[in-house]
């Protein structure tokens, strides 16, 4: 069973920024965190932070695994608005994350000690088969080596958490929703994921055209921003060649 997660509604800014301070979420040592945002003396978390949602509820009724359409996004009926065409088992086997995604951490928004291995344990054991968990899932430090485009590329827990973006329900962040939502699990906080997906992957799929364009270079071309290419994966998220040639004519 999947613990449930609670931010108090009386939790402060000044009760919130002291927790943070107290897990060392100011002061994380980086570029070694995989925060390729900012540089080693200069922190990317938001002082003051920005509360957490409160906890969202989960609801009774799970839904099937997901079909892939013809055009290779995920179709989820309750939600048409959401298509994604990576799994969670491709992400991961891909390469994402510089292996740290499940790693073990402290949570500022939970006030829990979180262990990886445990956390990963409700997913299908074949999502990480061939897997090397201690470097390429639960690492505690972020290794670019292991991202599918040899780069550094992410930002570190401190800013996800200083932002108000991560719920307690999956205080890991927008991975973990995705990982439970695509296994069945539904929740009040889905729209607000959903929004997040789309607003970010359609900023990023712009960007990562507009790159190709520029360089007059093909969607296979992976010399052409391997950091937007593994921001896009860690959203689930690869670049067809279609979306490519529309965005090319558009700006004929």
């Amino acid at each position: 069973a999947q613990p449930k997660f609670s931010r108090a509604k009386g939790l402060t800014v000044a009760e919130y920024r002291r927790r943070l301070k107290e897990h060392g979420k100011y002061a994380a040592a980086r570029p070694a965190s995989g925060c390729s945002a900012c540089t080693s003396t200069k922190t990317c978390a938001h002082d003051p932070p920005k509360l957490p949602p409160l906890a969202a509820d989960v609801f009774t009724e799970s839904q099937p695994s997901p079909k892939r359409g013809k055009d290779g996004c995920f179709l989820f009926p309750d939600h048409p608005e959401f298509r994604p065409n990576l799994s969670p088992v491709e992400v991961l086997q891909l390469g994402s994350f510089g292996g740290t995604y499940f790693r073990d951490i402290r949570s500022a928004v939970t006030g829990q000690e979180l262990k990886g291995r445990e956390v990963i344990a409700e997913f299908p054991k074949a999502w990480f088969k061939g897997l090397d968990l201690a470097k390429q899932v639960c690492c505690p430090t972020h290794d670019k080596a292991v991202n599918k485009y040899k780069v550094a590329c992410g930002v570190c827990l401190g800013q996800w958490e200083t932002s108000g973006w991560i719920s307690p329900l999956d205080p890991y962040g927008w991975f973990q929703w995705y990982c439970r939502f695509s296994h069945g699990r539904r929740s009040s906080d889905d729209n607000r994921q959903i929004s997040r997906f789309r607003q970010i992957t359609a900023m990023r799929r712009g960007q990562l055209c507009k790159a190709l364009v520029k360089a007059r270079a093909k969607c296979t071309d992976t010399k052409v921003s391997p950091v937007m290419r593994q921001a896009l994966q860690h959203w689930a998220y690869r670049l067809h060649p279609l979306e490519l040639e529309a965005h090319r004519k558009q700006m004929v």
